[in-house]
């Protein structure tokens, strides 16, 4: 009897140690992230195993100025992240019955240029529009399309220098040339992402800010997330930006420029948790489920980019036998990176406001660490 009871209670051991083997303690996840030093911008970072939060921490500082150390609850400016939500919100317009995905575009912002050919939608979403991206802005355009120039006169300056409102960024958006024909090849466009949001304002009557906190945001509970379109308002808790210059020294970076859609989205590593949670129970859209069948599903399954495909503001891609669904941001003094493995159930979400770090490495570090 007292063996069984041995072999009984060496077995439950066992099993328990194997099923808490891959998960790694703080110290180790600490670890990957011991470059960065406590006098330094870094990263907060969060770790979803199961779906449950197992760490949430920061590294290095949220000001330089005051020596705001990051805590893993500071509000952070995430870049190109933000395309998903744009996505979530162009397919719950749909989902309302108030868009045809399929449409040109134009029928719903006539304003814009008459491309000559129909530009739908879902080819904005999925990246195969043609649209050009930000580097159009010192391109030679041809006689129709608008001319940006700085305050003085020179030529504009794309970043934190020269100052743009939403309504002069469309104004000169709307009159950009295609770069390339629709449906051929996938062309990663901010500018697509942008004008979705300019969509959105237009079908729903309320700003993509507005919009989505009440379709996304509050639904989900994540009170600390906003897409941020006023260059003015304080942020609590917000992470600074920052960069390194010429000389290896970190100066002050952040934007002056504040449409949305292809970024703007200002969030935390709890909000995003939650907004992790809502992909193994969606709750959003009349027909939740079929809702996030059709977010998960690629824009166009035949258009690839390095062997990836594009749903919605999401790569999906494979690794080590599993599909992994990513995307990663940058910005000013912003870098960011959030990645899911639904087999897994596993996602990291890490959010940096120093530029110079190797956001891959880390992130890769994370994923090794814990599967």
């Amino acid at each position: 009897m007292r063996i069984k009871l041995l072999t009984l209670a060496i077995s439950g051991l066992l099993v328990s140690s194997i099923a808490h083997a891959n998960v790694p303690t703080k110290t180790q996840i600490d670890n990957v992230f011991a470059n960065i030093k406590s006098t330094n911008p870094g990263c907060s970072v969060g770790v979803i195993k199961d779906g449950k939060l197992i760490h949430k921490a920061g590294y290095g500082l949220a000001n330089m100025e005051l020596n705001v150390p990051l805590d893993g609850s500071h509000v952070h400016r995430i870049a190109s992240v933000s395309k998903q939500f744009t996505g979530m919100a162009v397919l719950l317009l749909a989902d309302e019955g108030k868009i045809d995905l399929n449409a040109d575009i134009r029928k719903y912002l006539p304003e814009l240029r008459d491309y000559k050919v129909p530009v739908t939608i879902n080819a904005m979403l999925g990246h195969f529009s043609g649209m050009g991206d930000y580097d159009f802005v010192d391109a030679e355009l041809d006689k129709d399309a608008l001319k940006l120039k700085s305050t003085m006169g020179g030529e504009f300056r794309l970043g934190n220098e020269d100052y743009l409102t939403i309504q002069e960024f469309y104004d000169y958006v709307k009159t950009m040339p295609l770069r390339n024909k629709p449906n051929q090849e996938f062309s990663y466009s901010n500018y697509a992402y942008f004008v979705l949001s300019m969509l959105v304002e237009r079908v729903s009557g309320e700003s993509l800010r507005e919009y989505s906190e009440r379709r996304i945001f509050k639904p989900l509970g994540m009170s600390n997330t906003f897409f941020s379109d006023k260059p003015t308002e304080i942020v609590k808790n917000r992470a600074s930006g920052y960069s390194k210059n010429e000389d290896g020294k970190y100066v002050t970076s952040m934007t002056n420029l504040f449409w949305v859609g292809d970024g703007g989205l200002h969030t935390n590593i709890e909000d995003m948790a939650k907004w992790d949670a809502y992909f193994y129970n969606p709750t959003l859209g009349k027909k939740p489920k079929e809702l996030l069948l059709q977010f998960m599903r690629p824009n166009n399954a035949e258009i690839t980019m390095e062997s990836q495909k594009y749903a919605n503001g999401q790569f999906i891609g494979e690794k080590g036998g599993f599909t992994i669904v990513h995307h990663s941001g940058g910005w000013l003094g912003t870098i960011t990176n959030y990645e899911r493995i639904p087999e897994k159930k596993y996602a990291s979400i890490v959010f940096c406001n120093d530029t110079s770090i190797d956001i891959a490495k880390v992130v890769k570090g994370l994923r090794k660490l814990v599967l």
